[in-house]
């Protein structure tokens, strides 16, 4: 009996072994060009998740949290690490947007990590948003979300009516300022490490 139960325990341990050594390392996934900041329950099943399809469908690699983000990632963390890698942001501004600590969060580290931020204005007018204080938001964050708000609205950004607007147009439109920024900011850094290695080598 002892001797069954040891075969059998051996056997095991070999098929864990097996299946361990067949596993492939998991890849992280590359680093995200576009990050959209948006109010999930307003807009990811339209304009937000479309803009992400058609991203995509370009070979870009855009950060939606629920189309990257799988159970058990840390929130924070994630959606951190995304906009510190990204080069622009797309923050699709809804009528319940402010609503949101998070949306406000990435709003407000988009804006103090310096990213190009392109503002789409959805069913909603820049002058109709404002961050409120409801007593449960510390000092400090009301007034990074404040200024963030404050500084993308007076970006040039875009404006769509979901009932009335044509949704292809809009579409074409916002792809291209997408792809157009990213390539000024891709010369932009181009330029700077020309110019950095040009000093270092100039002063050497």
């Amino acid at each position: 009996m002892q001797q069954r139960s040891a075969s059998a325990a051996k056997t095991l341990c070999r098929k864990i072994l097996n299946h361990h050594n067949q596993i492939q390392p998991l890849r992280r996934p590359p680093p995200c060009d576009v990050f959209i900041n948006h109010r999930c329950i307003d807009t990811k099943r339209t304009i937000s998740g479309l803009l992400f399809n058609h991203l995509s469908g370009l070979g870009l690699h855009p950060f939606l949290d629920s189309k990257n983000m799988k159970p058990g990632d840390k929130l924070f963390d994630n959606i951190d690490r995304a906009i510190h890698e990204s080069k622009v942001g797309v923050a699709v501004f809804s009528p319940r947007y402010c609503e949101s600590y998070f949306c406000l969060h990435e709003l407000a580290l988009l804006m103090e990590t310096k990213k190009r931020v392109i503002p789409i204005f959805c069913d909603v007018k820049p002058s109709q948003l404002h961050v409120k204080d409801n007593g449960l938001c510390p000092g400090k964050d009301l007034q990074r979300f404040t200024y963030a708000l404050e500084e993308a609205k007076y970006t040039v950004g875009l404006t769509f009516d979901t009932i009335e607007g044509d949704w292809s147009q809009f579409l074409k439109t916002a792809m291209d300022a997408v792809v157009h920024n990213l390539i000024e900011v891709d010369a932009e850094e181009t330029h700077k490490h020309h110019r950095g290695y040009f000093m270092k080598n100039y002063y050497r």
